[in-house]
């Protein structure tokens, strides 16, 4: 029988979802207030491809993922006459720490760096252990090393360089299989008074019946679950969180690295730029949001000090410019930095919720993991008894599905920032 299904969010993890859904033989209908798919959270992404997690399942989703990537046009199975985004392969070094958990395990290479091999490697990298991360007006900010860094690479890391282009290509695909987008259009009102299970009505006038509804709404998830009235059904949610980008006109160093010592990460760019972003250290004040709507899109001086400064302590060649300059987003976050793929106590209502930061690597695997829900699912299988596993057809690793619930508790010492 061919189901309905209404997903709410067009970016990459929406489109992702509508794509494998209608590849299960669904009628997908996408919904997106913003003018254009991947306009949201998407286009503020980073759009980094690594495998560095705290869980065995977050780390065996991002390996499978980046076999998509490098195999974009035979995962989408469409030729996107619009262009196609690529994946840039340059390796990914994580500062400080020892043998990175679960990498062997996954079948993710990777390799161990003293503190030596990355000055070998990175000439123009500062291998000085400065941490923990301090506010850049902190006379100890700039206080000499204690001691020097090594760090893990992983060589078939990378990046996507064009995360909107990327959501784009997924949703020409859902749409070669008829899938529908709708953009402009807000949900305002979910029922069960439709001849299927829910009745979605927009301020733009549409009303539209559904067996299923994917709940894919980035910062205005946890919105529409609280009008669909679900808030006990979750042991967590996710919240909005203003963030900021900066891109420089500078080189770095040609690979990613992520610095907890510092609190910052690096991502080359094309055209000799670099992406400079946070890792949330402790010291730094998150800007979380009642409602999306309410971020600044304007990069605020507070925030490209910290980050830039931070940058240019790893990196001291780097030249810091006068004015900010960079993008605003707004994420979907949870407290444990781990997104929610999951059902809910609702009949035919699923969530792919806080997936911001960390989750635009794993969309097209985040596709097909909730189709894998959904499907059994709607065949009667009880997930909250009894979680799903899923096997990833390119790596054959096997994904606990558990992971992801929205019924789990945040654990003592888990993910704090977008690291996950």
């Amino acid at each position: 029988m061919r189901l309905d299904t209404l997903v709410v969010g067009a970016g990459v993890i929406g489109s992702a979802i509508a794509l494998e859904l209608a590849r299960a033989g669904h009628d997908v209908v996408v919904v997106d207030k913003g003018p254009g798919v991947g306009f949201g959270s998407t286009s503020a992404s980073s759009a980094i491809v690594r495998f560095h997690y705290s869980t065995f399942t977050a780390v065996a989703a991002a390996w499978e993922a980046r076999q998509l990537w490098a195999d974009w046009v035979g995962h989408l199975g469409h030729a996107d006459p619009d262009g196609l985004a690529s994946f840039h392969r340059t390796g990914m070094l994580v500062l400080g720490g020892g043998a990175p958990p679960y990498l062997d395990e996954a079948g993710v290479p990777w390799e161990l760096w003293d503190a030596d091999e990355v000055a070998r490697r990175l000439p123009g990298l500062d291998t000085g252990s400065y941490g923990p991360p301090k506010p850049v007006d902190d006379p100890a900010f700039f206080d000499d090393p204690d001691g020097r860094l090594g760090g893990s690479f992983t060589p078939d890391a990378g990046y996507v360089d064009d995360p909107r282009l990327a959501a784009a290509n997924l949703a020409a695909a859902a749409r070669s299989r008829g899938t529908r987008f709708l953009l402009r259009r807000e949900v305002v009102a979910v029922d069960g008074d439709g001849p299927r299970r829910w009745r979605v009505r927009t301020g733009e006038g549409d009303t539209l019946d559904a067996d299923i509804v994917v709940n894919a709404a980035g910062p205005w998830s946890a919105a529409l679950s609280r009008e669909l009235g679900l808030d006990a059904d979750f042991a967590l949610t996710s919240r909005p969180l203003r963030q900021e980008v900066h891109q420089l006109a500078a080189p770095g160093p040609d690979v990613a690295v992520a610095d907890p010592d510092l609190g910052v990460y690096l991502r080359p760019q094309a055209g000799g730029l670099l992406l400079v972003g946070g890792l949330e250290p402790e010291c730094d004040p998150l800007e979380w949001l009642d409602r999306p709507e309410d971020a600044d899109p304007r990069p605020t001086r507070r925030v490209f000090e910290a980050q830039t400064l931070r940058a240019a302590r790893r990196v001291p060649e780097l030249a810091v410019p006068s004015r900010p300059s960079g993008i605003t987003g707004v994420y979907d976050v949870t407290p444990d930095w781990t997104p929610i793929y999951d059902r809910t106590a609702l009949p035919g209502v699923y969530v792919a919720m806080g997936t911001s930061g960390n989750q635009f690597k794993n969309a097209p695997v985040v596709g097909q993991l909730m189709a894998h829900l959904v499907g059994a699912v709607e065949a009667g299988h009880d997930h909250d008894a009894d979680p799903l596993t899923w096997r990833a057809p390119r790596t054959g690793n096997v994904l606990d599905l558990a992971t992801y619930s929205r019924l789990r508790r945040v654990a003592p010492g888990g993910p704090s920032n977008v690291l996950g």
